[in-house]
């Protein structure tokens, strides 16, 4: 039997893949090669996960890769071009929900505090007293019910938010939430709401999907956080509803084209906060992505179901 070939698609290899020595050969690719390389690939790593390189590569032609691996939650940068491919995609469910959560609350605590103002004023070493927002009373609609939209959920929970999930399709009973919405509440729940955090998973369905008839339902006072990916964002609507202040604030992790050129009206904008993708990534991430994906390898190395496989139809992994 021959070696196991696996072909990381990388700008910055990854960590730990040492303890593949004697089991696999391991190939690295960059965008350029790819496509010359795919043929003799067992297993894809797409570490570098910003990349389209794999799609732009796809089907092209000999052998494929039986099993595709992204160390991202979003799939994608691989679709649809794999979708009607027998290959298996694995996605890094699991890994970016705490950091995601802390992350969104923070973001929350600060647009509610007014931390931004402060730093301003301490660097005009102004002294100006103002009054800030309670969190605790207030109402979220998390929008993605998959595990980061949860572990959101509870973080804003535990800080006396009251949280409305919504999904793909509604539940009615759930044991933390007391009942999952189905994308059809959103337009009422959006009316409703302090804060509006996007968290799902992109397809044709949610690209664009908070536009100006989306910013319209809110309330004047809301604030939109997004941390999903920035095609769900229509950006030019975000804005001129943010000038006309018919929101209150928001805050972006994710953009339409990323890194967000310096030339971008957004980064001046009115009451948005602007962070460049970084939501999920505390010290030690690389690791922890590496990590899944070795234990996952280990899976395939002895013929035993792979972790977060991805439904490629839907674009993310369903839950369990």
């Amino acid at each position: 039997m021959s070696e196991t070939c696996v072909l990381v698609l990388d700008d910055d290899p990854p960590p730990r893949l040492d303890r593949l020595s004697g089991r696999a050969r391991v190939v690295h690719a960059d965008e350029k090669s790819l496509a010359e390389r795919l043929p003799e690939a067992d297993v894809l790593l797409v570490w570098d996960f910003l990349s389209s390189a794999v799609r732009d590569a796809w089907p092209g032609s000999g052998a494929r890769p039986g099993w595709v691996h992204t160390p991202s939650a979003g799939v994608d940068k691989l679709l649809p071009e794999l979708a009607d491919s027998d290959v298996l995609i694995t996605n890094a469910r699991g890994v970016f929900d705490q950091p995601i959560a802390e992350y969104v609350a923070g973001l929350v605590l600060a647009m509610a505090k007014d931390f931004p103002g402060s730093w301003e004023l301490q660097r005009e070493r102004h002294w100006r007293h103002r009054e800030t927002l309670r969190v605790g009373g207030t109402r979220a609609v998390v929008v993605g019910s998959g595990p980061i939209g949860r572990r959101i959920g509870r973080t804003l929970m535990a800080l006396g938010v009251s949280v409305d999930l919504v999904g793909r399709t509604e539940r009615n009973t759930d044991p933390e939430f007391g009942r999952v919405h189905g994308n059809g509440a959103l337009d009422t729940l959006l009316g409703e709401a302090d804060w509006v955090v996007c968290v799902a998973p992109l397809t044709e369905a949610s690209r664009g999907m908070f536009d100006s008839a989306a910013f319209s339902r809110m309330k004047p006072s809301a604030r939109f956080i997004n941390v999903g990916r920035g095609q769900h964002v229509v950006e030019e609507d975000l804005v001129a509803a943010l000038r006309e202040q018919r929101i209150g604030g928001a805050a972006l992790d994710v953009f339409r084209e990323e890194p967000l050129p310096s030339d971008s009206e957004l980064w001046q904008v009115p009451g948005l906060l602007v962070s460049p993708h970084m939501s999920g990534d505390t010290i030690g991430w690389r690791d922890d992505l590496a990590e899944q994906f070795l234990d996952n390898f280990d899976r395939w190395s002895a013929g035993e179901p792979l972790m977060n496989v991805v439904d490629k139809t839907l674009g993310y992994v369903p839950a369990s």
